[in-house]
């Protein structure tokens, strides 16, 4: 499988999204800055959390964005790491909390 659905070149196109609809790609991409600027968070702390993000949702667009931010920012591989755990146990630790609405529900068809 030498191609990839995925084309790491594709992510160079993403501001294109406003010519087919140019006011919501300029409001998206307006909010979109405005939410890494600095703030309560640092830009640094704001790129962990992307990157983490990035791997629960499965974008490797996004993936390839923030490991690339992360690297400019100063961003060690083991930050990088943990921030990844942290969006991995979110992510399975929503999934199995689930369990109990499947137990509940259980409980009441087998009684």
């Amino acid at each position: 499988m030498a191609d990839s659905y995925y084309d790491p070149k594709d992510l160079r196109n993403f501001s294109k999204i406003t010519e087919w609809s140019e006011d919501l790609g300029d409001k998206f991409f307006e909010y979109y800055g405005k939410v890494f600027e600095e703030g309560a968070l640092s830009a640094r702390e704001k790129s962990l959390i992307a990157l983490a993000v990035s791997h629960v949702v499965k974008c490797p667009y996004c993936i390839d964005a923030y490991t690339k931010d992360g690297l400019q920012r100063g961003i060690t591989k083991e930050e990088m790491m943990e921030a990844v755990h942290a969006g991995a146990a979110i992510e399975s630790g929503a999934t199995l909390v689930h369990a109990t609405q499947m137990m509940k529900k259980y409980d009441k068809l087998s009684h």
